[in-house]
């Protein structure tokens, strides 16, 4: 979506946002059930016991290129639904992202000459073990530690900081740029381009969500938390 998608507010009724898969996914991954009825956004979220501030910051980062949220009217509260939301969204790269990827470039990949395959099988292997490592830390030590702040742990409790996870977030959206590079620049002419065009497609999608991701934890996740510390 850009700059001219709709704005949508606290009146909008719930099912005229679904306009994408993008926005899809955030009621998936904020574990909100569809049939919405003529509800609106303010009285899904009551429903949820999740706050709208929130839910609409996350909405309009995917639906507004240029949008840059705030923690402007979120609170303390929010912090573990926003970790809830962060959480299944690891789960869904985990469980459908990245293993569709996969089996994209293997089937791509089964017409092109050993060289090519060992050199791509490496390049993805490589990734895969980056983007785990970067999962692990999240999942094992900064939503932890986050997690405990809110339940009233305190920040002496072990030497993490939040800032520590800002000044450590790794890119990983560096590779999966030069994974598309190789696919679209350097891999053989056996490959066949409608594999190729589906290894594409994925990275694009994967792309924007990575993207999108990093946007909620850097301006929304690591200013709420630090805020809180």
């Amino acid at each position: 979506m850009n700059d001219k998608s709709p704005i949508f507010s606290a009146r909008t009724k719930m099912s005229e946002i679904i306009t994408d898969s993008s926005l899809l996914s955030i009621i998936e991954r904020l574990n909100i059930k569809l049939g919405f009825g003529e509800a609106s956004i303010d009285e899904i979220c009551h429903k949820h016991g999740l706050s709208t501030e929130l839910f609409l910051k996350i909405c309009k980062v995917f639906a507004v290129d240029s949008f840059v949220p705030d923690i402007e009217n979120l609170t303390s509260d929010d912090i573990p639904k926003l970790i809830g939301y962060l959480q299944r969204t690891h789960q869904y790269w985990t469980e459908s992202f990245f293993p569709n990827l996969h089996s994209n470039i293997h089937t791509m990949l089964e017409s092109c000459d050993e060289t090519s395959k060992k050199m791509l099988n490496k390049f993805y292997d490589d990734y895969d073990e980056e983007i785990q490592k970067h999962l692990d830390y999240e999942e094992n030590t900064v939503f932890p530690y986050i997690l405990s702040l809110c339940n009233g742990g305190t920040k002496n409790a072990n030497k993490f900081r939040i800032r520590d996870f800002e000044e450590n977030h790794s890119n990983i959206e560096e590779k999966l740029h030069d994974l598309k590079n190789i696919v679209i620049k350097y891999l053989p002419d056996s490959a066949t381009q409608q594999s190729r065009i589906n290894v594409l497609n994925e990275i694009f999608k994967i792309e924007n969500d990575l993207c999108k991701h990093s946007v909620i934890e850097n301006k929304i996740l690591i200013p709420l938390v630090s805020k809180y510390e």
